[in-house]
């Protein structure tokens, strides 16, 4: 089974707890508050929200939920990556997002209360913080704030959709390619002096999978960037050489 990989996740990320923090992983409001969806909330809702919340450890590289499952609540990432995914009706899958700790999950199917829109799984060992959907719309009708949090959130993440309908529209894949490593750097490498290098592994089928591509052509247009000194690969971790140029690649049609 291909481990999946995604693109980058929303919004600005504030610090959460880590896993050997024993007293504030189990202080449930520190973790809330620490989160960005939840910074206007009233200190009511603070407490109510972490009353409300447990923390939760599903099996690693396991599923969270799939397209099509009744919402079961919302989650706040704590420690680890999930991957948010989507098939078609051949079995074919497009990874769509990589959220990271303090980044959401599940927040469309818990406002409609329709099935989930995609499916989820965990990759590695994860961390999360849970939200039955009943208590947390209830906190949401009392606490004006924090539902116009939420709903920037959407409006974010529908922005950030319209630009990949865009990009597959309008853009070939070469430039879609470089557009994905671009955005990957920014979650995924650390800057060096000749550049950014990649802090986990991304595969060219994973990339494949990202921009709804085979294998192959993903492998051509990468030698093409490669060739032209832009980037390389190194133990299989993906080094940009050239920003600028690779910035230059992505808004080539």
């Amino acid at each position: 089974r291909i481990g999946r990989a995604c693109g980058t996740g929303f919004g600005p990320r504030s610090p959460i707890p880590t896993k050997g923090s024993t007293r504030i992983m189990g202080d449930r409001r520190a973790i809330i508050e620490s989160c960005y969806l939840f910074s206007s909330a009233a200190d009511i809702s603070l407490e109510m929200l972490a009353a409300c919340s447990s923390v939760q450890s599903p099996p690693a590289d396991g599923p969270l939920f799939r397209e099509g499952d009744p919402s079961g609540g919302l989650w706040i990432i704590l420690s680890g990556l999930v991957c948010i995914w989507r098939t078609d009706p051949q079995g074919r899958e497009l990874t769509m997002w990589l959220l990271e700790p303090g980044e959401v999950v599940g927040e469309i199917a818990l406002l409609d209360g329709g099935e989930r829109s995609a499916s989820a799984d965990t990759m590695g060992a994860t961390r999360l913080l849970h939200f039955p959907r009943d208590r947390f719309r209830g906190i949401l009708r009392q606490d004006p704030d924090l539902a116009e949090h939420v709903i920037m959130l959407l409006c974010e993440r529908l922005r950030r959709n319209t630009e990949d309908l865009h990009r597959a529209a309008f853009y070939d894949l070469g430039a879609r390619l470089a557009m994905k490593l671009s955005d990957l750097a920014m979650a995924h490498s650390d800057q060096r002096n000749d550049g950014f290098v990649f802090t986990r592994k991304f595969s060219q089928t994973e990339l494949a999978l990202m921009l709804g591509a085979t294998r192959e052509a993903v492998n051509r247009n990468m030698s093409k960037l490669t060739a032209a000194g832009i980037v390389s690969v190194v133990d299989g971790y993906i080094h940009i050489l050239d920003n600028e140029r690779l910035k230059r690649a992505s808004r080539a049609s």
